[in-house]
């Protein structure tokens, strides 16, 4: 009798960590039809929501991160991790998984370390270009551990580490033919130049609040601005939609579209959101997080910026935006060249790159 194939992802936390990991979940289900797969999320974050849309099924574990100063959470988290270790623990002797593949978030840590102490196979997908503490932990054990950028050595044993880049959108591999489609669907100016600001699936209060004391100035530039200023921010910016040129969304229901509509792209940096923008290829300003941990966010633009293929603008740089902005939309030769090296960067087949690496373990 063949041996079922019993999948569990974990990932989650934030979009980054979620939509990689639903990418390689449907990716799997094409090429095994009859294999069961398990989501493990942690209890109260956006997966618990976004993976059952997906269509697969969730368990929450009651586990949170460590916070950088001292608070009750911290205090808290040693009995969140024992609780989530027995948890994992409960849900894989009853899963039974064949592998276990881990995107990053909370959840991921428990469920590959029990994983890994049970002998499952175990696979993790580091989006970043510096790893946080947990995955650190899991890669002595992983058997594989996929990576988006160069000189992740440092981190992981050498032999482990495959280049396969990030899951992204499907829909975004083609958005460049869709620039018509989007100007429609947006209600857009064709004449004008358009102005495209990503704070990530949580929205961004520092780069929300940088484009309100801006407005003036985008008026004076004559752009429009698509700004994308998360949900939890959306009562307090939604008033500007009375704006000319202006339209403010919780987040973006057609990425492909926005993508597509943009001339010029301000964004955070993390990991999926610069994998997305390699893969779309417009002139890009990244105002990286600097409240995650290891600044990731930080070294990811710069690992673009240092190949020429966008603009690194610091937090505590932002009074000199204004004048980066104007320089950029009046220099047509460095939003090309900054177009062709971020697109250089792309690995717009990660997805099927990684199932292919997960097939392999699957046939030991």
């Amino acid at each position: 009798m063949k041996q079922s194939i019993n999948i569990i992802i974990s990932g989650g936390g934030t979009g980054g960590h979620i939509y990689p990991a639903i990418a390689i979940a449907n990716e799997l289900k094409l090429r095994y039809p009859d294999a069961k797969f398990l989501f493990v999320g942690a209890k109260d974050k956006m997966e618990m929501e976004k993976v059952p849309q997906a269509g697969y099924e969730i368990e929450g574990l009651w586990i949170s991160g460590i916070q950088r100063k001292l608070t009750f959470q911290n205090l808290s988290f040693p009995f969140k991790l024992i609780s989530s270790l027995w948890r994992a623990s409960r849900i894989i002797k009853k899963f039974k998984p064949t592998i276990a593949i881990g995107t990053g978030g909370f959840a991921s840590g428990p469920t590959l370390m029990v994983a890994n102490r049970k002998g499952i196979p175990t696979l993790i997908q580091e989006q970043n270009s510096y790893p946080g503490i947990t995955n650190k932990l899991l890669g002595k054990k992983a058997k594989l551990i996929c990576v988006a950028y160069d000189n992740l050595e440092r981190f992981f044993p050498k032999g482990k580490i495959i280049k396969t880049g990030n899951p992204v959108r499907q829909d975004l591999l083609n958005s460049y033919n869709k620039t018509e489609e989007a100007i429609d669907f947006y209600e857009l100016d064709a004449s004008k130049k358009t102005i495209l600001i990503l704070g990530g699936s949580l929205g961004a209060r520092r780069i929300n609040q940088l484009i309100e004391e801006q407005l003036e100035f985008f008026k004076n530039q004559e752009v429009q601005i698509i700004w994308q200023c998360g949900k939890i921010y959306i009562d307090q910016y939604q008033k500007y939609n009375q704006k000319e040129n202006v339209q403010v969304l919780a987040f973006l229901n057609r990425m492909d579209l926005a993508y597509a509509a943009a001339d010029v792209i301000i964004s955070r940096a993390g990991a999926s959101s610069v994998s997305e923008l390699c893969i779309v290829g417009k002139p890009t300003i990244f105002i990286p997080s600097p409240n995650v941990a290891e600044d990731h966010q930080t070294k990811n633009a710069k690992a673009i910026a240092d190949k020429h293929g966008a603009i690194l603008l610091k937090e505590s740089e932002l009074d000199t935006f204004s004048i980066v902005f104007e320089t950029l939309m009046k220099d047509k030769g460095k939003q090309q060249s900054l177009s062709e090296n971020i697109n250089e960067l792309a690995l717009p087949n990660a997805t099927s790159h990684i199932v292919n690496e997960i097939e392999k373990i699957l046939k030991l």
